[in-house]
């Protein structure tokens, strides 16, 4: 009981340095929590780790603002694998339509994680998007969305989409939300990865 305890903490230690690192440009450390064939699942990138890593280095010479919160963990343990949810906010500012706004997206982060030579590492990172909104900085700004291109992308995420568009990223339109064949494939595919399959 100790013993899983101990890596219950190591792999909820790994979850937050994710966040902390990443949002602070902690570059050399952020890179440390994956695993080399360690895979990125975002809406608007989709690959290996150190791609994701290169990709958010050059959105921040551009100045994309993208943010995270972290919320409580649970925490599926098989040995040397777990399957980790953990509650999160995605938060990005930017100009839309020439209003700057904040974009904030609710959902999990599901990872497939693995110890490794006595390391935990993150094997697969994919985000749950369950429900976004997008406000105006200015509460006095007058925002006019196209509710047609809008109405394109997933409810989950369609506020962030929308932004991430605007700025120039191709979106990914079928990622898992709250519900649905997408995140009830990845449950699957979490419970196989628990069970001893490879990814």
């Amino acid at each position: 009981m100790e013993k899983e305890l101990v890596e219950r903490l190591a792999i909820r230690d790994l979850i937050e340095n994710w966040a902390v690192w990443r949002d602070a440009g902690d570059w050399e450390r952020f890179a440390t929590v994956w695993h080399d064939d360690g895979v990125m699942m975002a809406t608007w990138f989709q690959g290996p780790a150190r791609d994701f890593i290169r990709v958010t280095q050059e959105g921040w010479k551009k100045g994309v603002s993208i943010l995270h919160f972290l919320g409580g963990s649970s925490i599926d343990l098989a040995g040397d694998r777990a399957i980790v949810q953990t509650k999160m906010t995605i938060s990005q500012r930017g100009d839309v339509q020439g209003v700057l706004c904040d974009v904030v997206c609710t959902g999990r982060f599901y990872d497939f994680v693995e110890k490794r030579n006595g390391r935990w590492g993150v094997v697969l990172r994919q985000p749950i998007y369950e429900k976004d909104r997008v406000d105006t900085v200015d509460p006095a700004a007058r925002l006019e969305l196209d509710q047609q291109a809008l109405a394109e992308f997933p409810t989950g995420y369609r506020h962030l989409a929308y932004i991430q568009t605007q700025i120039g990223y191709t979106v990914k339109r079928d990622m898992p939300q709250l519900t649905g064949p997408e995140v009830d494939a990845l449950y699957a595919r979490g419970a196989r990865w628990l069970a001893g399959e490879a990814l």
